[in-house]
C-alpha cells in the first residue's frame, strides 16, 4: 500500500521533470520557424551588440593568452607576427563570414553552403565530418578556456599553495557551472556575457594605458626592442618572411567566427523580416562581426607590443610568471597586487564563460543537421538534454586531457582553422556560380591562405588532427546507430494532394479502399493491365473490384524527413495512378495510407508482390537507398505509428 501510495506523486514528478527537460523543443522552435513562419516570427531575438558579448566571451577573452603564445612563438618579432594575424582577420576572415552571414542567415555557417554543393550520402558524410571539425572546435573551447581559467586561478600569486593541485577538479565544477547557466535558460547566458565582456575589455583598457604609458616613459625600451630585431633578422623584408611563417602559430587568435554566424538567430531582425528574407538580421550579423574583428585587432596590436617590450623573455616561457597571462603580469606588476587580482577574476570568469558562445554554437547548429538527417533522437532538438549531453562529453575530454590546456592547444587551433578554410572555399564557389569575378579571385586567395595555415598548424601539431577524427568518428558512429534505431519511424512531417488526387480518393471512399503498389518502370499499358491481373489472382479479389495504383520514386535517400506530395495521374486512360517522390518507399506508402485513413475515415488496403532476394540485403537496400522489401517494412511502419490493429490500414502480401 505504502509502494503504490507513493507511485502517484513519483509519475508526477517524473513527468514535470520531463516536461521541464524537453521545455527546450518550443525554445527551438522559436530560434527556427518553419518555412510557412509569418514576418513576426523572424525578428524576435536581442540586439546584435548583446549578441556579441555572447561570441565575444569566446573572442575577446583570448586575450588572456594570445600574447603569451604571439611572444612564445615569434619572440621579439610578435608585434609583427600580430600585425600579419590582424590583416588576415580584417581582409580574411572578416569578409569571408560577412559573406557567409549574407548566404546562411538561419546559423548553419559555410556548413550549410557546402551541404548545398553535394547530395544523397556523400553530402551527408561529408556534413557530418565538417560538423566533426566544429564540435572538436566548440567542445575544445569550453575545456580548454575552463581549463585556462582554472591555471589562471591556480597560478595566482595568493592561492598558488592552496590550490597548485586542484586544476583538474577546478576545471569539472567551472564546466558544471557553465552547464547549469544554459540549463536556467538562454536570456541569463546572454545577460552574464554582456556584463563579463564590459567588465574585462575595461580593465584591458586600464592595463593597456598603463602599458602605453610605461613603453612612452622609457624611450629606450623601443631602441633595445629595434635593436634586438634588426640583429636577429637583418631586413625589414626577412622579418615580414619570419613573420609569415610563424604566423600558423597565432591562429587562436582567430577563433569566434564561426560561433559569430552560428548564433545568428539569436539575433534581432527588422519588423518586416521573413525567414527567407531576414534583412535586419543579416545587417545585425555583420555588425556583430565587424565590431568585434575591430575590436579585437586593436588590443591584439597594442597588448602584442607592450607586452614584447616590457617583459623578460624567460618570463613568458613554461613555468615562467607570464607565460599564458601576459596581461596579467602587467597587471600585477605596473598597477599592483590588488588591481592585478581583480584583473585575475575577470580573466578567470571570461574564460570560464568563454565557452558559453561555444555551448550556444553546438545547441544552434547540431540539432539543425542531426535529427533532420534522421541521425539523433527527436530529444535533440531540445535544449536542456543536448546541454547535459555537451557538458558530459566536456567532462570526459577535461579528464583525458587532464586539464591541460597546451595538450588542447593543437584540437583548438586544427578546429578553428578547418571550419574558416571550409568558410572561405565556399564563398569562393558561391561568388563564383554568381558571376563575381573580383570577389572569386579575393577569396581564393584568402582560401590559399586559410588552408596554408591549417596545412602548417596540421604539420607542426598533428595531435589536432587525431582529436577532431575521434570526434567524426564518433558521430558518424552514433549519428549511424541512432538513423538504424528510428528507421520504422513515420518520417514524412505532412501528405499534401493535388486536385486529381483528392478526387481519386473521394471517389474510392465509398467503396473499399484498394491500392496496388507498383514500382514504375515503363509505365506501359501492359505493366499496369499484368499487375493488376496478378493482385486480382494472387488475392482471389473479384474483377468488378476498384484499384488505385500507388508509385514512389526515390528522389535523395539520404533524406530522413520530407513533405510528401502525391500527384494524380489517369494512364492509358483507364489506370488510376497517385504518383509520390520520397527518401523511401515503404515510409511514404505508410503516411499516404494513414493521411487516407484520417482524411476518410475508412481503413484502405494496400496489396504488394513479394520481392525476391536476402532479407539483409534488402534491409540495407532500405537503409542505405530507401527501397529493398517494401511489404513488411511499410507494415512495420504502419505497425509503429498506428498501435491499434482495428484502426491500422492492412497490408496484403502474394
Amino acid at each position: 500500500m505504502a509502494a503504490s501510495a507513493g507511485s502517484p506523486p513519483r509519475a508526477a514528478a517524473r513527468h514535470r521533470l520531463r516536461a521541464w527537460m524537453l521545455e527546450g523543443l518550443a525554445d527551438m522552435a522559436k530560434h527556427h520557424p518553419g518555412p510557412h513562419a509569418g514576418p513576426q516570427s523572424a525578428h524576435r531575438g536581442q540586439r546584435w551588440w548583446r549578441v556579441m558579448c555572447l561570441t565575444g566571451v569566446d573572442y575577446f577573452s583570448t586575450l588572456g593568452y594570445q600574447p603569451g603564445i604571439a611572444a612564445l612563438a615569434a619572440g621579439a618579432l610578435s608585434p609583427v607576427a600580430t600585425l600579419v594575424l590582424v590583416l588576415v582577420t580584417l581582409a580574411g576572415a572578416l569578409p569571408v563570414y560577412r559573406r557567409v552571414a549574407r548566404e546562411s542567415p538561419h546559423g548553419q555557417g559555410s556548413i550549410a553552403m557546402l551541404e548545398r554543393l553535394l547530395s544523397f550520402w556523400k553530402g551527408k558524410l561529408f556534413v557530418l565530418t565538417l560538423l566533426g571539425f566544429a564540435a572538436t572546435d566548440f567542445l575544445i573551447t569550453i575545456t580548454l578556456s575552463a581549463a585556462d581559467a582554472a591555471t589562471h586561478l591556480v597560478e595566482n600569486p595568493h592561492l598558488t599553495s592552496a590550490l597548485h593541485n586542484g586544476r583538474l577538479v577546478i576545471t569539472l565544477v567551472l564546466i558544471a557551472l557553465l552547464g547549469a547557466v544554459f540549463l536556467k535558460g538562454f536570456l541569463e547566458a546572454i545577460g552574464v556575457a554582456i556584463v563579463l565582456v564590459g567588465l574585462y575589455l575595461g580593465l584591458n583598457v586600464v592595463v593597456v594605458v598603463a602599458g602605453v604609458w610605461h613603453v612612452a616613459t622609457a624611450p629606450h625600451v623601443v631602441a633595445d626592442w629595434s635593436h634586438v630585431l634588426t640583429t636577429e633578422h637583418g631586413s625589414a623584408l626577412a622579418m615580414v618572411g619570419v613573420a609569415l611563417l610563424v604566423f600558423p602559430k597565432l591562429a587562436l587568435g582567430l577563433s569566434g567566427f564561426e560561433t559569430g554566424v552560428a548564433v545568428m538567430p539569436h539575433i534581432e531582425g527588422d519588423p518586416d523580416d521573413t525567414e527567407e528574407r531576414p534583412t535586419g538580421r543579416i545587417r545585425g550579423a555583420k555588425k556583430l562581426l565587424t565590431t568585434a574583428a575591430v575590436i579585437m585587432s586593436v588590443f591584439l596590436i597594442i597588448t602584442s607590443f607592450i607586452t614584447t617590450l616590457l617583459i623578460p623573455e624567460p618570463a613568458f616561457r613554461p613555468g615562467g610568471p607570464a607565460n599564458g597571462r601576459a596581461l596579467a603580469y602587467l597587471a600585477h606588476e605596473y598597477l599592483g597586487s590588488a588591481f592585478g587580482t581583480v584583473y585575475d577574476v575577470s580573466t578567470i570568469a571570461i574564460l570560464w564563460f568563454a565557452g558559453a558562445s561555444a555551448m550556444a554554437g553546438l545547441l544552434n547548429l547540431m540539432p539543425q543537421y542531426l535529427p533532420r538527417y534522421g541521425m539523433a533522437p527527436h530529444w535533440a532538438r531540445a535544449v536542456r538534454p543536448m546541454v547535459l549531453v555537451f557538458t558530459l562529453v566536456a567532462f570526459l575530454v577535461t579528464w583525458l586531457f587532464d586539464a591541460d590546456v597546451d595538450a588542447q592547444g593543437g584540437a583548438y587551433a586544427t578546429g578553428v582553422l578547418v571550419l574558416i578554410s571550409s568558410a572561405a572555399i565556399a564563398v569562393t564557389i558561391t561568388a563564383r556560380r554568381a558571376r563575381e569575378r573580383g570577389w572569386t579571385i579575393g577569396f581564393a586567395v584568402i582560401s590559399v591562405v586559410f588552408l596554408y595555415t591549417t596545412i602548417a598548424n596540421v604539420i607542426e601539431r598533428p595531435d589536432g588532427v587525431k582529436i577532431g577524427a575521434c570526434f567524426i568518428a564518433g558521430i558518424i558512429l552514433l549519428s549511424f546507430l541512432s538513423r538504424l534505431a528510428r528507421a520504422f519511424e513515420l518520417r514524412v512531417t505532412s501528405v499534401v494532394l493535388d486536385e486529381t488526387a483528392e478526387r481519386f480518393v473521394r471517389d474510392v471512399a465509398h467503396r473499399k479502399i484498394r491500392f496496388i503498389a507498383n514500382e514504375p518502370d515503363q509505365r506501359d499499358l501492359s505493366e499496369y493491365r499484368d499487375k493488376l491481373q496478378q493482385i486480382r489472382t494472387d488475392n482471389d479479389l473479384p474483377a468488378d473490384d476498384d484499384f488505385i495504383f500507388v508509385e514512389v520514386t526515390v528522389g535523395d535517400p539520404s533524406e530522413f524527413e520530407s513533405e510528401l506530395r502525391v500527384r494524380g495521374e489517369v494512364m492509358h486512360g483507364r489506370f488510376r495512378v497517385l504518383a509520390l517522390e520520397s527518401s523511401t518507399v515503404s515510409n511514404a506508402l505508410a503516411a499516404l495510407l494513414l493521411h487516407v485513413r484520417d482524411a476518410t475515415g475508412a481503413r484502405p488496403h494496400i496489396y504488394f508482390e513479394w520481392t525476391e532476394g536476402n532479407p539483409f540485403a534488402q534491409f540495407l537496400r532500405f537503409f542505405l537507398f530507401g527501397q529493398g522489401e517494401v511489404a513488411p517494412v511499410t507494415r512495420e511502419v504502419l505497425r509503429e505509428a498506428e498501435p491499434h490493429r482495428d484502426r491500422r490500414p492492412r497490408v496484403h502480401v502474394g
